[in-house]
């Protein structure tokens, strides 16, 4: 039987499953609770921020009123009459009542049919289409094209890869190539820099380092920049798109001089524990769980000893990538489909213009300092001014040095058919996800979990847990908001039921495996938002980056597991 036949027979019985659940199976609701940093304003209202903007708490009450609390919704037999409603809890504070449901096992059925059609057809466009397909059935959703495709292209989410990835990114990278811009550079690093393989990589994890930020940010950047040198110096994609990806999240998770303490901040409340009390306090916690996130520790050096061609635990397929670079000069498998363009690996520079290798570090200068500094002064980097300023100050460049307008749009254009496919993928993987998400898949695993779990075991549980989450739903915040609400109330009740000697450095212990586990998930995921921009901005097949990546990725996530197991039985 062919992959392709498989695939087909996997997505018929998982659609006729799907119309099952939809017509004969009944929601599970499960209470959520949403903490918020609530302040009384001038007319004496209770509100609290988002966005920059105050919002009015209008009507809040006892929480033992509430038609959402889990008693409540123990008896339903529909679905709840409101979507939302503030109570008070026990200590008086003000939290948003949220109902959530699930199906069971059926819950992550569309998450194991795009992974599975990932794994079988190698097309990820077809494997993530074929997931949503199945979790909209289930939903009961059968207009998938009016009543899930259309609304999630028209969300922001959808907007800001087509205005980043497709427009942005994919222009300033057609300019680059038009003007020869990305190949001077290449030729500059490799003359003052990069002398052969082992540099190029060390390069690349060095600015993996240097970008602290994490996530898309991370592998855009990195990506972008290392690309022609690493061509150059004949490093196989795999290996670049490891180095690339395994550098983004679990460095943020280390380095967190980023927005992940405050947005993670709010996900790890519980009542009645000091040292949770305050937004201060909590972003205190997160900075002293930092020397148990192992995993985002062996992560990265796990990639620095590849970039040292040390590759004894990078696993087989890397190895093997590696060797028929150096052999053959093929930087791809031969059946490998890359994610980029071969119009932006082969730069088609007009006659007569001469490339410079400023034409590249001006407008990555810019980038990053725009970047960097929107993080500095607002909080959280303001990637399109970073990449619309660097595309502008690409073409002013370009026209000023005698190119035609026509050839600067020509170039444009090539830009935007090299990441056409990337940027389907991504829209694809957040309808996906928001589907998953809906359909309570995070929620039903959770939900295995119960209070009588032994404290020794519950650390490396929750990294399995969070692992499985953020893999199935290719999001690693996206698991945050699950796990963290749920997972940080169970190891206390775990350390005060069990009476742990040291319960702060038990919470802590936790708090890193949901943080690194939902990493692990989400940079192995090929349904990853990371992890597709990691292949894309390479120029490398999406499953030859997940099958390589995942082998020294596991190793590293099963060394902490040990270290969280063995650190709990010694300090907890």
């Amino acid at each position: 039987m062919t992959a392709n036949k498989a695939g087909l027979i996997l997505f018929i019985i998982a659609l006729f499953s799907a119309i099952y659940v939809d017509q004969f199976t009944h929601p599970t609701w499960k209470e959520q609770s949403y903490l918020y940093d609530t302040y009384t304003n001038q007319s004496g209202q209770t509100a609290y921020k988002f966005k920059d903007t105050e919002v009015i708490i209008p009507h809040i009450i006892d929480y033992q009123q509430s038609p959402l609390r889990q008693a409540a919704l123990n008896q339903l037999t529909d679905k709840p009459a409101i979507s939302q409603q503030w109570v008070f809890d026990e200590n008086q504070q003000p939290v948003l009542l949220k109902p959530g449901f699930h199906y069971g096992l059926w819950s992550i059925l569309p998450a194991i049919v795009a992974i599975g059609l990932c794994l079988l057809t190698k097309e990820p466009i077809t494997a993530l289409l074929g997931g949503t397909v199945i979790g909209a059935v289930m939903l009961g959703r059968y207009d998938i094209t009016d009543k899930v495709l259309q609304p999630s292209m028209a969300s922001d989410s959808a907007a800001l890869i087509l205005l980043l990835y497709l427009w942005l990114l994919g222009g300033l990278m057609g300019v680059w190539s038009k003007t020869g811009a990305a190949q001077a550079f290449a030729d500059f690093m490799t003359k003052h820099f990069v002398s052969g393989p082992r540099s190029a990589k060390l390069v690349t994890w060095g600015l993996g380092v240097i970008f602290f930020q994490g996530g898309t940010v991370s592998t855009v950047l990195v990506g972008t920049t290392v690309k022609p040198l690493a061509d150059k110096a004949n490093i196989s994609h795999e290996e670049m798109s490891y180095i690339v990806d395994s550098t983004a999240s679990p460095i943020a998770s280390v380095l967190a001089f980023n927005a992940w303490p405050a947005y993670i901040q709010a996900l790890i409340f519980v009542p009645g524990v000091a040292f949770l009390a305050t937004e201060a306090d909590r972003i205190k916690f997160f900075f002293s769980s930092i020397p148990f996130s192992f995993y985002g520790i062996f992560a990265v050096v796990g990639t620095l000893l590849l970039s040292l061609n040390i590759t004894t635990f990078s696993g087989a397929r890397i190895r093997n990538a590696k060797k028929r670079a150096e052999q053959t000069g093929e930087l791809d498998a031969p059946d490998a489909h890359p994610m980029s363009a071969k119009e932006l690996s082969v730069p088609q520079v007009p006659e007569k213009y001469q490339p410079h290798v400023l034409e590249f570090i001006l407008p990555l200068a810019l980038l990053m300092t725009l970047a960097i500094g929107t993080f500095v002064a607002f909080g959280t980097p303001k990637v399109n001014w970073a990449f619309g300023s660097a595309l502008l100050l690409s073409s002013a460049i370009a026209l000023y040095k005698g190119m035609s307008l026509h050839d600067l749009l020509d170039g444009m254009g090539n830009g935007f058919k090299g990441v056409v496919v990337a940027s389907v993928v991504l829209i694809l993987a957040i309808t996906i996800g928001g589907i998953s998400k809906e359909i309570g898949g995070g929620l039903y695993l959770i939900d295995l979990l119960g209070n009588q779990i032994p404290f020794w075991l519950l650390p490396v549980l929750l990294q399995v847990l969070t692992m499985i989450i953020a893999f199935s739903t290719g999001t690693s915040w996206g698991t945050y908001a699950i796990a963290f609400p749920l997972a940080m109330p169970l190891a206390w009740g775990i350390a005060d039921s069990q009476m742990l000697a040291n319960p702060e450095i038990y919470m802590a212990i936790c708090f890193a495996t949901v943080l690194n586990g939902s990493v692990y998930g989400d940079q192995c995921s090929p349904i990853s938002d990371t992890t597709i921009l990691s292949a894309m901005t390479t120029g490398c097949d999406l499953m030859d980056h997940v099958k390589s990546q995942i082998v020294p990725a596991s190793i590293a996530a099963f060394i902490a597991a040990i270290l969280w197991t063995l650190c709990t039985l010694i300090w907890a």
